[in-house]
């Protein structure tokens, strides 16, 4: 089978400070003099939220995340991400910094080094928390974001619970951030249905949506989505361990490619799902069927709706025909046997 590690692919998806490995955070935390935070025992949002609640508490010092976003781009190197997009609150932080301008000043010249460093091109989604921040302040948040656009914030993110949270009250800081150049990437079709889609995508102007998943319950939007050439960036275990789809095998995934929708693969939170961008990729062939040219299509999608530069996006396509031009080589179905010895005479 050819190596999915080689496959060069972009992650859209994933939270920056629950990107982190779990010996990291059982080392904040004992520097912090805390214990450990539980990291599961969740099967729906509201329980997934205590969880996160549980875990921010072990960041007391900007060098913390100075050692996040190493960590981060180093695995994303050693996963095959040649492009990095997290998502960062810094509003969470604010008793460490002082302020969001600090804590964006902190992760953006982090990760242009490491991102030289490792060969990981690295760009930001500033997010608008939906359940705390007021329309005004998610305003405030686009500016701050069009505010670090030169230094590598690409995209305005929805992130929390859409449930009794619709996307239309946001619709201002989006339009500023779209007007600014900036991407619209919000959560949409997770935890409600349908009609987050059409408000993310009619009313937010999404280039890609954070989880999409449940479009597929409505044949129509599906055919809107493909209109308008929408990403979904997909995050099976997430989906599984948060209730979404009751079970692997019923992941719209596979029928959302089938109908010639955009898809990229994504980890969202590993340290509270487990896997990682990598190893979704291998779940998704291995659980759900893809295809190896299933997995390049989804690969060639999470570079090109992204905001990587145009020479990675040239570098990594290039890689990406490559890699599905590569013959697989399939397991020896059994151990070769071990030649008779010749008779003598």
């Amino acid at each position: 089978m050819r190596d999915l590690r080689s496959l060069p692919k972009g992650h859209l998806h994933l939270h920056f400070e629950l990107g982190m490995r779990p010996a990291t955070l059982a080392d904040l935390a004992a520097s912090a003099g805390i214990p450990t935070p539980r990291t599961s025992g969740f099967t729906e949002f509201a329980g997934f939220s205590d969880v996160i609640g549980g875990i921010l508490p072990v960041f007391r010092r900007p060098a913390d995340f100075e050692r996040l976003v190493d960590e981060m781009v180093s695995d994303a190197a050693d996963e095959g991400i040649v492009y990095l997009e997290p998502s960062f609150w810094p509003y969470a932080h604010l008793g460490v910094f002082g302020s969001a301008e600090a804590a964006w000043e902190t992760v953006l010249a982090r990760s242009e080094q490491a991102g030289a460093r490792y060969g990981v091109t690295v760009r930001w989604m500033a997010a608008v928390d939906r359940v705390y921040d007021s329309p005004e302040q998610a305003v405030e948040v686009a500016r701050m974001a069009l505010g670090h656009a030169d230094r590598g914030v690409v995209g305005l993110g929805l992130h929390n619970d859409e449930n009794g949270w619709p996307p239309e009250p946001f619709a201002a800081a989006f339009r500023l951030a779209r007007e600014g150049g900036l991407l619209s990437t919000p959560h949409a079709g997770e935890l409600d249905g349908p009609e987050s889609v059409r408000g993310a995508i009619e009313t937010l102007g999404a280039d890609r949506l954070q989880h999409g998943i449940r479009a597929i319950e409505d044949p129509a939007l599906v055919d809107e989505l493909l209109d308008r050439a929408t990403c979904l960036d997909v995050c099976p275990t997430s989906n599984l361990l948060l209730s979404v789809v009751p079970s692997m095998a019923a992941h719209p995934l596979p029928a959302l490619l089938r109908a010639g929708v955009r898809c990229s693969i994504n980890a969202d939170d590993p340290l509270l799902f487990g896997p990682t961008c990598l190893e979704e990729y291998e779940l998704c062939r291995r659980e759900l069927g893809l295809s190896d040219e299933d997995l390049a299509a989804c690969a060639r999608s999470s570079v090109l709706a992204g905001a990587a530069p145009e020479p990675v996006r040239t570098a990594a396509l290039a890689g990406i025909d490559a890699w599905l031009a590569t013959l697989a080589t399939p397991a020896p179905l059994t151990a070769p046997a071990t030649p008779a010895p010749l008779a003598a005479g």
